[in-house]
């Protein structure tokens, strides 16, 4: 890897670390200004500030289970984290839609995981309905995973669809020649 590479890595990383850095402020805000002070209704029947503490995963799943459980989703955000930093590094640097997305889940998990070790849950306090639908509270690292889980989806779909056309290119380029003999 040389220099100008390297350098477009640690952009990214810093980029990272900044999307950290608001999540942590904002899950600060969240506690100074929710945890006693009651829900803010920001946008009527589309967006609301409510304090929350996530024992569990994502939609509530795994709540309730203790101490052991806590450890366990410790172990496995940061097995993630270690997986999405390889990946990080393995990508090739033209890729910034994958790089993007790394950096994106590396933020948010990095964001959850602290929560969860120092605290033993996870502060959520943004809420999205419509009408009488309303979405789990999240936060802003969640925000961040699901971002670059759909960055890296998306990625993965047209990273298909372009082998499959080289594959057919390749197909068609050893027919013209078995043609030409």
């Amino acid at each position: 890897m040389n220099r100008r590479d390297a350098g477009w890595r640690v952009a990214y990383m810093v980029a990272a670390v900044g999307m950290l850095l608001v999540d942590q402020a904002t899950k600060a805000w969240a506690v100074r200004r929710l945890r006693f002070g009651g829900d803010m209704k920001i946008i009527n029947n589309f967006l609301a500030f409510t304090y929350a503490e996530n024992t569990g995963i994502a939609f509530g799943g795994f709540q309730g289970a203790g101490d052991w459980g806590r450890w366990i989703l410790v172990g496995l955000a940061g097995a993630a984290a270690v997986g999405v930093f390889y990946y990080f590094w393995r990508t090739p640097r033209d890729n910034d839609r994958t790089l993007g997305a790394c950096a994106l889940l590396f933020a948010g998990i990095w964001g959850n995981l602290m929560d969860r070790v120092r605290l033993g849950y996870v502060i959520d306090f943004i809420l999205l309905h419509a009408g009488s639908y309303h979405w789990p509270v999240f936060n802003v690292a969640d925000a961040c995973i699901c971002a670059g889980a759909i960055l890296l989806a998306v990625d993965l779909f047209f990273e298909s669809k372009r082998a499959r056309e080289q594959e057919a290119r390749r197909s068609e380029e050893v027919v013209v020649e078995g043609e030409a003999r």
